[in-house]
């Protein structure tokens, strides 16, 4: 029986729809834009289907209805006269040499000057350039020009820590997008994606006109994969994958759910949507993996990463403003939250409309493993497979119930950290977060801050023999915080737990020695 097909990596709405790969249908909300907008602008992750939107609203105004039969827009229109389509893509290219950018434009107007017949009035120019060619399409066609700009940031994203670069960059691209405002009476449309909103870049202010539908509830379901479509489009891929991996049908989708699904990008009760690259891959592959994360963290975010003391553990439950959320700025010393937020590592898990609120978390099992490793691999650069340190020694170590042997390599890997990068007013704070952050890659179910009856306590970690208690000191004793677990009866709320043994652990960190000097052992079976 032959499979379905996947459009993985495929950014062509011609290509895919020719090729017999599987569509889903997102073209009632193209009929949406282009019928109630004129300037739109939207902010994606990276490989959730951008180029795959621009692509298909081109082809939508190059005329080629033959694409669209079966599809929802064909109900919704019968206007398919060609228009003059420009198309930025900035998605292909890299920016990080000073004349690269300058390079692209040059190359993509003199393509559209040649077309029309124009000749160049200044070469460095690029807006009045652009201006032209937007009037002289109309004049020529007379019809009114589509503006397509995929990937609008990548330039600036590129470059972030050189500012000089980036100033630059920031006047070129201005000098195009500005311009866009003065050809409003020979534009039908225009749109502009991007990984994030640069709160600093005056395009959104030079085009008030423009539409910002990113957080819009209405376009929730713009790119990625929803629930629904997942079961419309693909239940032959997830039982094949269900069959590959001798699961049920809907033990299959429960796999791909708490791996890919969790996306929510408005603050009203807007759909959760897929990681689309992500969940093509599972199909395709009939394995569950952390495909996103296989193309590479963007290396604004590991800069970025690196300058900030970032806890893992607030990251679970972050409450943020909708203003703050919807503005980068990408200094490094701005908040790395919203910059999270728009590159796609956390996403909405609740709000509060009426303050404007956002509480926000990862979306999914895929987002949050492979965060915390990047983050380990920020905390320890060289901990591969045969390092004390690496993520399967400390596993075999929980799993197996040798809390010694943990604790020896923890206190050997604080020891070995560069003591430049300890921050000595939050020392428990960071101590706490790298041992939760090895928790967590390790697969186990984590806690902060377990609330009980007679308190809060450290850590909890829970694996299928062992219910790890934690208790961290600073500068005082284990011995003290060992007793503080049996004082407070931190161990009842698992005692009814007969298939676990408890181990308490209190620990205590030095900040003279700048690590681990003490710890107690003590097992409740």
């Amino acid at each position: 029986m032959s499979r379905q097909l996947y459009p993985i990596g495929l950014q062509s709405f011609s290509k895919i729809r020719e090729g017999g790969y599987v569509y889903v249908d997102k073209t009632e909300y193209i009929h949406s834009l282009i019928s109630t907008g004129q300037y739109i602008f939207l902010s994606r992750p990276r490989r959730f289907g951008k180029s795959l939107l621009i692509s298909t609203i081109e082809a939508y105004f190059n005329g080629r209805k033959e694409l669209f039969d079966g599809l929802a827009i064909a109900d919704y229109t019968s206007d398919w006269e060609p228009h003059p389509v420009f198309h930025l893509d900035f998605s292909g290219n890299n920016f990080e040499s000073p004349d690269s950018l300058k390079k692209h434009f040059n190359t993509i107007l003199s393509g559209w000057e040649k077309k029309y017949n124009i000749s160049i009035i200044e070469k460095d120019l690029y807006g009045l350039r652009f201006g032209q060619i937007i009037e002289e399409a109309h004049r020529q066609t007379g019809q009114p020009v589509v503006i397509l700009i995929d990937e609008y940031d990548k330039p600036l994203l590129e470059t972030v820590g050189n500012k000089s670069l980036q100033e630059e960059y920031r006047n070129d691209l201005r000098s195009i997008y500005s311009n866009l405002k003065k050809q409003d009476t020979h534009i039908r449309f225009a749109m502009l994606t991007g990984v994030t909103k640069f709160g600093h870049l005056s395009i959104f202010s030079d085009l008030n006109n423009l539409v910002d539908i990113s957080m819009d509830e209405e376009y929730s379901g713009i790119c990625g994969i929803t629930e629904d479509e997942l079961h419309e489009y693909f239940h032959e891929g997830v039982a094949s994958l269900a069959e590959k991996r001798d699961l049920t049908v809907d033990e299959a989708f429960a796999k791909l759910r708490e791996n890919y699904d969790g996306y929510n990008f408005s603050p009203e009760d807007a759909l959760d949507v897929y990681n689309p690259f992500s969940l093509l891959n599972a199909l395709q592959k009939r394995k569950i993996s952390d495909y996103w994360f296989q193309t590479g963290t963007p290396t604004f975010l590991v800069k970025m990463i690196k300058t900030h003391q970032i806890s893992p553990q607030r990251l679970e439950n972050y409450s943020i403003f909708q203003s703050d959320v919807m503005n980068v700025s990408f200094d490094m010393k701005s908040s790395l939250l919203p910059v999270l937020y728009q590159a796609g590592y956390l996403t909405i898990k609740a709000s509060e409309p009426e303050i404007g609120l956002l509480q926000l978390g990862f979306p999914n099992k895929e987002v949050e493993r492979g965060f915390l490793n990047q983050l380990w691999n920020v905390y320890i650069p060289d901990a591969g497979y045969d390092s004390e340190f690496s993520i399967q020694k400390f596993y075999n170590d929980v799993i197996s119930g040798d809390a010694e042997g943990f604790m020896k390599r923890l206190q050997s890997l604080f020891a070995d950290f560069n003591q430049d990068g300890f921050n000595m007013l939050r020392l428990e704070q960071h101590y706490q977060d790298i041992t939760f952050t090895i928790m967590k890659l390790l697969g186990f179910m984590t806690q902060v801050e377990y609330k009980t009856s007679s308190g809060r306590i450290d850590m909890i970690a829970k694996t299928s023999k062992y219910i790890y208690i934690f208790e961290f000191k600073i500068d005082k004793s284990a011995l003290e915080a060992i007793r503080q677990i049996n004082s407070h009866d931190y161990m009842i709320p698992f005692q009814a737990d007969d298939n676990r043994a408890i181990i308490k652990i209190g620990a205590n960190f030095s900040s003279t020695i700048r690590s681990l000097d003490s710890w107690l052992i003590e097992t409740d079976k």
